[in-house]
């Protein structure tokens, strides 16, 4: 993967989605049309953290590299170099894959 060419701010995480299931457990191909959203992605950069009261920032739970799963309408979905990727706050990330 080519270096990222964006760095969040704050408290945001960038995701890159994982891709979409192709066939259903019972084997079936399912069209483009049916495919949905996975929630799922993987982590490829972080911000500096949320600014604390005196001054700080928080630490993420999250690190580069964690599979995470996420809500339904977290974040907002753009485009690097031709890749989609969403940007989300981490609160948005709802547990770690393991």
């Amino acid at each position: 993967m080519a270096k990222i060419k964006i760095r969040p701010l704050g408290e945001k995480v960038l995701i890159k989605r994982m891709e979409a299931e192709t066939t259903t457990k019972g084997g079936i191909v399912l069209p483009d049309a049916a495919k949905e959203k996975p929630q799922k992605g993987e982590v490829i950069a972080l911000g500096g953290g949320k600014l604390l009261d005196d001054g700080t920032r928080a630490t993420f739970t999250v690190k580069v590299g964690d599979k995470v799963l996420f809500t339904s309408y977290a974040g907002t979905e753009i485009k690097v170099d031709g890749e989609e990727l969403m940007l989300m706050d981490e609160s948005d990330i709802l547990a770690i894959l393991k």
